[in-house]
């Protein structure tokens, strides 16, 4: 008995860890605006570099009080095998004068992140 739950807790631990591994290299978000909206993309190390807290309330508080972010904005796009997936298209600019909402944006793609 002891045997098994010790091999059902290494199997959970091992079920945790592969979880946060398979996370998201990034996080998307959904801009509206008045004209239109726009899926943005921002990695782990941007997000980080918003600081501690709800990645959402942090990245709303970074745009009212910058006034304007560089991001990446991201749509649907093949990979060279025809599969479809969530990658960036090219750097854009957003301003809080135009920003109505931002949302957290979950595509059922998978999600490339930009490279270096």
């Amino acid at each position: 008995m002891k045997l098994r739950n010790g091999l059902l807790i290494l199997l959970l631990m091992f079920g945790q860890i592969a979880a946060v591994m398979a996370e998201d290299p990034v996080k998307l978000f959904k801009i509206v605006t008045q004209k239109d909206e726009v899926i943005i993309g921002l990695t782990a190390a941007e997000l980080s570099g918003l600081g501690s807290g709800p990645v959402l309330d942090n990245l709303a508080r970074r745009l009212a009080t910058d006034g304007q972010m560089t991001v990446w904005q991201y749509a649907a796009h093949k990979d060279p095998s025809g599969t479809l997936q969530e990658a960036p298209l090219r750097r854009i600019a957003v301003f809080k004068t135009d920003t109505l909402r931002i949302e957290p944006y979950a595509s059922p793609l998978p999600v490339v992140a930009p490279e270096k």
